[in-house]
């Protein structure tokens, strides 16, 4: 189970997000169809990890991640 943003792309990891209006990061995603046996997605269910060292540090968004509005795509990463 994928998940998405509002905007249609697919989140992955490392792509660049803004979080609130400051930027981010995807660290990682925990999706349970990929990995159900992960301790994350058995502890936390699934979603992603943002790291936004400005505001945050880390926040972990569990879904429905695409109902999420203050996250936004701006690029993918290396």
């Amino acid at each position: 189970m994928p998940f998405f943003y509002q905007s249609g792309e697919q989140i992955k990891r490392g792509d660049r997000v803004r979080l609130h209006g400051e930027p981010g990061e995807i660290e990682f995603v925990a999706d349970p169809a990929g990995d159900p046996s992960d301790w994350f997605v058995k502890e936390y269910g699934g979603g992603v990890m943002i790291a936004e060292p400005k505001v945050f540090g880390s926040l972990f968004i569990n879904a429905p991640v695409s109902q999420y509005e203050d996250l936004e795509f701006v690029s993918r990463g290396s």
